[in-house]
C-alpha cells in the first residue's frame, strides 16, 4: 500500500470522495484521522444534507470539507492563520465548494460573539493550547435546537452540561458527539 503524501488528506465520503487536499504546515495543525472521521459520520448517518455546520478550529478543512462532501447546505471554517486560510480557500476552489465559506478569525473570540447558530458544530483545537473547555463553554450558546457537537482532544472528556452520546478513540485522539444535558 502506498503512503499518502505528507500534508494531505483524502475525502472519505460523498460527493468529494477520495479526492486529495493539500494543507500548510502550522503549529498544532492536526488533521482528524480519517478512521475518526468514518466513525464520527457513521454516528451521524452519512448524510448531512440541509445541516449548518461550523468548523471552529478549521486547520487541515477534514471536518469541514468531509461534511460539505456529505450535503451540508452550509459549512464556515474558521481558522486564525493567514496561511491556513489561505489553504482552505484554494481546496474550496479546487472542489467548487459553493457551500464552503473560511473566515480569518479566532476561535474563541469568534463563539464569544452572539451570532448565528449552528445544526452541528466540531470543535477540534490544537490539544497543546487547552481550548476545548472555553470553546465549548461559548459553542452552547451557538448550537440550534437539536444540534450536536463534536469533540476531539489529547484526552477523554470531561464536560458539565453536556452528555457524551458516542465517544471513542483513534490513536493519541480522543473524540465524542456531545448534546447539551
Amino acid at each position: 500500500m502506498s503512503r499518502r503524501p505528507s500534508n494531505t488528506l483524502r475525502v472519505i465520503g460523498g460527493a468529494w470522495r477520495g479526492r486529495l487536499l493539500r494543507f500548510p504546515d502550522a503549529p498544532g495543525l492536526r488533521p482528524t484521522p480519517d478512521r475518526a472521521r468514518e466513525t464520527l459520520f457513521n454516528w451521524l448517518g452519512q448524510r448531512l444534507d440541509g445541516l449548518v455546520c461550523l468548523d471552529a478550529f478549521a486547520g487541515s478543512g477534514a471536518l469541514g470539507f468531509e461534511a460539505a462532501s456529505r450535503g451540508a447546505a452550509r459549512v464556515l471554517m474558521l481558522d486564525s492563520d493567514a496561511r491556513v486560510c489561505d489553504g482552505l480557500r484554494r481546496n474550496a476552489q479546487a472542489l467548487d465548494a459553493r457551500c464552503v465559506e473560511i473566515e480569518r478569525a479566532d476561535a474563541l473570540t469568534w463563539l464569544a460573539r452572539a451570532g448565528e447558530a449552528f445544526d452541528l458544530i466540531f470543535l477540534d483545537p490544537p490539544f497543546a493550547l487547552d481550548l476545548l473547555l472555553p470553546a465549548l463553554a461559548h459553542a452552547a450558546t451557538r448550537l440550534r435546537r437539536g444540534g450536536k457537537i463534536y469533540a476531539e482532544s489529547a484526552a477523554p472528556l470531561n464536560a458539565q452540561g453536556w452528555r457524551v452520546t458516542r465517544h471513542s478513540r483513534a490513536g493519541l485522539s480522543h473524540y465524542c458527539l456531545l448534546e447539551p444535558a
